[in-house]
């Protein structure tokens, strides 16, 4: 009996380490992070992808503004041969490669989105609200992408 409740106690203490394991490193990343098609085609060749952040967006400028200069800045980084990433939180998901139509969500919202740093994300993320991230969460997320390929 005793081989018996050890064997099923290392189960699942092998169990708890193997979810722990996936939090910090997941397998599964379209379960956490939305990853646009382009972005996920140039991380899959490696091909130079370059993490830019978005508070410049909704916080830095007015609208339409914001948005030529975000559509001006992704333009220059493909002129240059690599594929922009601009990151945000739309509706309590991280997206990694935002489209046109996204972009200029984004920047017409304006100062209603969240300024949001690492240490917002998960608040954002839960209460599903847009966040333009700061240089912090950009990195944590663009971390978190080249880490799965």
């Amino acid at each position: 009996m005793a081989s018996s409740s050890s064997s099923s106690s290392s189960a699942a203490a092998l169990n708890r380490l193997s979810n722990l394991s996936n939090h910090l490193r997941p397998t599964n990343l379209n379960a956490l992070v939305k990853l646009s098609a382009e972005v996920s085609e140039a991380l899959a060749s490696g091909k130079a992808v370059v993490a830019l952040e978005s508070t410049i967006i909704s916080h830095g400028m007015p609208y339409p503004q914001n948005f030529e200069t975000a559509k001006e800045v992704e333009a220059i980084v493909r002129e240059n041969g690599a594929v922009p990433a601009t990151i945000a939180i739309l509706d309590g998901i991280p997206c990694v490669g935002l489209n046109l139509e996204q972009l200029e969500r984004l920047a017409q919202l304006g100062k209603s989105v969240q300024k949001t740093a690492r240490r917002d994300i998960a608040h954002v993320v839960a209460t599903k609200r847009n966040g333009a991230t700061t240089v912090s969460a950009t990195m944590f997320f663009a971390a978190m992408v080249t880490t799965i390929f």
